[in-house]
């Protein structure tokens, strides 16, 4: 019989459980493969997609212009780094020692006039570079988590994709479909972890509710009654027999304890701990970590760096949409929450926390590492004070890790300003095909199902990234 990528409804059903928490998303599965000691063995791989909501500023980050005018090139210098003629912004002190592990793209572009986060957010997240409402109707493409859930569902855990800390505040930083799973449905929408008031850097984080089994001991019982009312002659039947067994899967799949110890991050030594940065984007970028250790195929980390002590302002999705004065954000270039000061040193302890901790686990070869925003930033500093920078889909830049994407290297490059790509061009298209090629899941295959032969997308990989 074929592999059976069923929902957390069917899951629950087959488990016995009767309506209880049924709906949720993000929940699919597949079939387990066991080593001999009867548990489940890691070989499919995961992403960790870390957008940073808002688009920061390729040009003050990861493609740095110390040659052009200061009215271009921003207040900050650029350092060397492990890897010979790539240079970074000066406060990425720690991710400068593992350039050897990534791929920095400096030719990321949307080809349309997208200078909205909505519309370029969607496009990112789809893979795709059209508008999102065509002839009024709005466009259902799913996104790349709800792909990757379809098509490559945990083997080991209730859920399949995943989402720490949906955006919230404006509505303009959500991409229309995060929710949903577009055509695919609620089933493949991710399940989502945490909020500003609830995250893992918190002394009483609480994971979501799906985890929660309730009464386990009757959770068991009506499991042996399930089993004891099945006639033998179903029993000895062979679509009886898969279905029995596709039941145990649900079943172990939900009681198995890993899924929901991953949340509890207590289990890691302190030293782990801090090496991500004790705040947000820290502690959310290892909890991704153990959720993929624990199976999870897709998940998704909000770059929130949190808020600054002295400086209240910014929803927990935005930290990057750094305007300055002229939206009220303060200094893009300052320490407050919408600053760099403040945003960048946290992110580059948390990316080389991660970079390192996968290495160390051996997790690189099986573990895509993503970090992105939706777009770029203004070559030109606004001239408003405090200074800033406004959106700028034309050039922007992303970071790919892992699941055999060479490290080392620099791919593409933009003009002496970064306001144009001069050469390898990486499309939403691109990037969406690089990153399912990279968890193998083979894009001639899917002209899929109930979307009357639409493509998941029309890029091809950029077989260059890969080692």
């Amino acid at each position: 019989m074929e592999q059976l990528d069923i929902s957390r409804r069917e899951a629950l059903k087959l488990a016995g459980m009767g309506a209880t928490s049924l709906g949720m998303p993000g929940a699919v599965m597949g079939s387990d493969k066991l080593n001999a000691q009867g548990n489940a063995v890691r070989s499919e791989k995961s992403c960790i997609f870390v957008l940073l909501c808002g688009g920061p500023s390729h040009v003050d980050t990861w493609d740095m212009k110390p040659n052009a005018p200061s009215e271009y090139r921003g207040p900050y210098k650029s350092i060397s780094t492990k890897v010979p003629g790539m240079r970074l912004n000066e406060m990425h002190t720690k991710l400068a020692k593992l350039t050897d592990q990534f791929t920095l793209i400096n030719s990321m572009t949307h080809p349309g006039a997208i200078s909205n986060h909505f519309d370029a957010m969607h496009n990112l997240l789809s893979g795709q570079s059209t508008k999102r409402v065509q002839n009024g109707v709005p466009d259902d493409q799913p996104y790349l988590g709800s792909f990757v859930a379809k098509h490559k569902p945990s083997k080991r855990n209730i859920v399949s994709n995943a989402w720490l800390i949906k955006c919230v505040g404006r509505p303009v930083f959500c991409a229309p479909n995060i929710a949903l799973g577009g055509y695919l449905g609620s089933a493949y929408a991710p399940v989502f972890v945490g909020s500003a008031n609830n995250h893992p850097a918190m002394e009483k984080f609480t994971p979501p509710k799906i985890y929660d089994l309730a009464d386990e001991e009757r959770l068991s019982q009506r499991r042996k009654l399930l089993g004891s009312i099945e006639s033998s002659a179903l029993a000895k039947n062979a679509l009886g027999r898969d279905w029995g067994d596709l039941r145990e899967k649900a079943y172990d799949a939900m009681t198995r304890p890993e899924g929901r110890e991953a949340f509890d991050l207590k289990r890691e030594p302190t030293k782990v701990r801090e090496r991500y940065g004790m705040h947000p984007l820290g502690q959310n970028l290892l909890l991704a970590r153990r959720m993929v250790e624990a199976g999870v195929r897709f998940v998704t980390v909000n770059g929130w760096a949190g808020q600054a002590d002295h400086d209240k302002k910014g929803p927990p999705s935005s930290s990057w949409d750094m305007h300055g004065g002229n939206m009220g954000m303060g200094n893009a270039f300052g320490n407050g929450s919408y600053g760099m000061g403040f945003c960048l040193p946290r992110l580059d302890q948390a990316l080389a926390g991660l970079f390192t901790d996968l290495k160390e686990r051996g997790m690189m070869d099986n573990t895509l590492v993503v970090v992105t925003g939706e777009f770029g930033r203004t070559p030109k500093v606004l001239t408003q004070k405090p200074p800033g920078r406004q959106h700028w889909p034309k050039c922007f830049s992303s970071i790919l890790a892992g699941c055999g994407i060479g490290g080392g290297r620099v791919y593409g490059k933009s003009d002496k300003y970064g306001a144009s790509v001069t050469n390898n061009p990486v499309r939403p298209e691109e990037l969406a095909a690089t990153i399912y090629h990279a968890l193998d899941i083979p894009l001639n295959d899917l002209q899929i199902d109930n979307a009357g032969g639409r493509p998941i997308t029309t890029g091809k990989p950029v077989m260059e990234l890969f080692a």
